[in-house]
């Protein structure tokens, strides 16, 4: 299901980290950057690059959205009342293929991409094929009745490697999810620390 199925642990190689938390990553065995000179590269990073770090960091977990959707993004959450960082959490955790990977209905967030594209869920009893599409408290999300077999979905429905979050209820029954409330920083079960706040440093720089 996954276009992205083995470029997407370059992610983790390129920021030094296992960002989603899974037992294939490199990382797990090779904790340095990629390329020949890779384990000899130790030089300190500048404000910048810490900032840009934690913005590819981030923008890596969403599957590596694009540079356009994901500052896009950003400027929504700094115009939004309240705090910046919060905003562009809550806005990323919004996203119907974030969703769906947080219902573990799928095992990755590029599989959940996919799942989405190929029309597989319905928003509310419709049919939604747009990844981007932003949920509302109360929504709900279900598996369409033809696409419940798919040995991804009964795979990851039964994986224990990741833990459902407060902000998703589950019926396991109906292949539904209802997306309870926008989530803070803190109710984000992030397998790694992620920084926001050095993302909006970054853009507003």
């Amino acid at each position: 299901m996954s276009r992205r199925h083995s470029a997407k642990y370059k992610i983790d190689r390129r920021v030094g980290e296992n960002i989603w938390g899974r037992p294939k990553s490199p990382v797990n065995k090779r904790n340095y950057k990629p390329g020949q000179h890779g384990q000899n590269r130790r030089s300190k990073v500048s404000d910048f690059g810490m900032q840009l770090m934690a913005k590819q960091k981030l923008k890596g977990y969403y599957g590596d959205i694009t540079e356009k959707q994901f500052s896009r993004v950003y400027v929504e959450a700094s115009r939004m009342k309240g705090n910046a960082a919060e905003n562009l959490i809550g806005l990323l955790e919004s996203r119907l293929e974030a969703f769906v990977y947080r219902a573990k209905f799928v095992p990755t967030i590029f599989a959940a991409r996919q799942f989405v594209n190929h029309g597989h869920v319905t928003v509310n009893g419709r049919r939604c094929n747009i990844g981007s599409a932003r949920l509302k408290p109360g929504d709900v999300v279900q598996i369409r009745e033809k696409s419940r077999n798919i040995a991804l979905v009964l795979e990851a429905l039964g994986s224990p490697e990741r833990d459902l979050p407060e902000y998703v209820d589950v019926d396991p029954k109906a292949m539904s999810a209802t997306f309870v409330r926008v989530p803070e920083l803190a109710d984000v079960p992030y397998p790694v620390q992620m920084e926001p706040a050095q993302v909006v440093e970054f853009y507003s720089s």
